[in-house]
């Protein structure tokens, strides 16, 4: 779990994620590409390409259908407004709003450092750089004492209990040396690490996803895929997609015509029905205190494998031959696995899948990992679970899948 630890570790928002993997994938011979120029792609290459320094698509190239892994690469944090710096001496709080869904209370009394990006002005032009404080910030909580109702009900204000102390430090402002403007989130800054009496569990921020991010950039630069296998990692999940880089927007469309026309391909909608794309991001594992917020026949539980994603409402993509499809590669592979349903009185987050339909309409499974305190500051997972996925994507990737109306062919 070392490289996985360490990508969590310094994966503070998605600006550092899509860094760390980009000198990843340079690392295992991938050439970059850029949106802006002409792209000359031979059989059997091995590419990426950004957009705005939070997402990243990479792909090995060939002729056929795409087999596709999507995930994420933002999680829940407390981003930073303009002006950010709020004097209350001897202090400085900086003024925060939430970004995504966060289990807020969670964040409270831990070590948080700021990071994203920083725009400054550099010859004439104006230049994105990552920035990661070199000093942390907290969140303290009010006193139990003042608060004598705190442990029956804690629901913080968000404008007026969000604001990060950073104790003793100097003006913001001079620590981005004249920022023209920036993208900050407060983000947890604690260690992964592994529990449990045998060291089954593993804990750390930002799982959701950066361990699907992870895996993906795994199996695709040292796996032995069959075809035209590519990986999306998108940006703004946590707040519906609807950014530059994230699955709602044309990133993976733009890509697919580009590769659709090193093809051949006159028209990129064949290319797109012989695809196959795996939707991935993690799931609610059965919570051991509290087991009636599970469906009582389709629960995921740590430790037993995969879990297949479903939802009659359509918040995941999964159908019966996509699941089918998904199983089959999975078995073949001996790769363990589940299936999910959430309760039928409760409502369901939504994920990359039903989102990046509405760019590319490609036959798509939702597939994730379970694990629990999901959108905290720190969430767990099973080791073991973590290995499976690996498996089983690489095994997708290792795989052939011929699609027609109503039926699937996989080797």
């Amino acid at each position: 779990m070392n490289g996985l630890g360490q990508f969590l570790k310094t994966s503070y928002t998605a600006y550092q994620a899509v860094e760390n993997a980009t000198a990843y994938l340079l690392s295992h011979g991938f050439t970059p590409l850029g949106e802006q120029a002409p792209w000359q792609l031979a059989e059997g290459g091995k590419y990426f390409v950004t957009r705005g320094g939070n997402s990243l698509i990479a792909f090995r190239y060939a002729c056929g259908g795409a087999k596709i892994v999507a995930s994420h690469t933002d999680s829940p944090a407390l981003k930073l407004k303009e002006n950010a710096a709020l004097a209350d001496k001897p202090f400085v709080k900086l003024n925060a709003e939430p970004y995504g869904g966060g289990l807020w209370y969670t964040f409270f009394d831990r070590p948080l450092k700021i990071a994203g990006r920083v725009v400054r002005e550099r010859d004439g032009a104006l230049v994105s750089q990552n920035y990661v404080s070199d000093f942390r910030c907290v969140l303290p909580s009010l006193a139990i004492h003042q608060q004598r109702d705190a442990n029956e009900k804690f629901s913080p204000n968000l404008q007026t209990e969000l604001p990060l102390f950073a104790l003793g430090e100097a003006e913001f402002g001079a620590r981005l040396q004249n920022a023209v403007s920036y993208d900050l989130f407060a983000v947890p800054d604690e260690e992964p690490f592994v529990s449990g009496a045998n060291g089954e569990f593993f804990s750390s921020p930002r799982l959701d996803d950066l361990s699907g991010v992870y895996a993906s950039l795994r199996a695709i630069a040292e796996g032995d895929g069959k075809g035209l296998c590519l990986c999306a990692c998108f940006n703004g999940e946590e707040i519906g997609s609807r950014v530059y880089g994230g699955a709602g927007a044309n990133f993976l469309h733009a890509t697919l015509a580009r590769i659709a026309a090193a093809q051949g391909r006159a028209d990129m909608d064949d290319l797109l029905a012989a695809s196959f794309l795996l939707s991935l991001d993690n799931a609610h594992s059965r919570h051991p205190n509290h087991p009636e917020k599970c469906d009582p026949t389709n629960r995921a539980v740590m430790g037993d494998g995969i879990v297949i994603k479903s939802h009659a409402g359509g918040a995941y993509t999964t159908d019966a031959l996509t699941a089918a499809v998904a199983k089959t590669i999975f078995q073949a592979a001996g790769v363990k696995f589940q299936t999910f349903f959430n309760r039928s009185d409760m409502a369901s987050g939504s994920t990359l899948g039903a989102i990046s339909l509405t760019q590319a309409s490609i036959p798509s499974v939702d597939i994730g990992i379970a694990q629990l305190a999901m959108h905290s500051a720190v969430e767990t997972i099973a080791k073991s679970d973590y290995f499976e996925l690996e498996k089983a994507l690489f095994a997708f990737y290792g795989s052939s899948i011929a699609l027609k109306e109503g039926e699937a062919t996989v080797k």
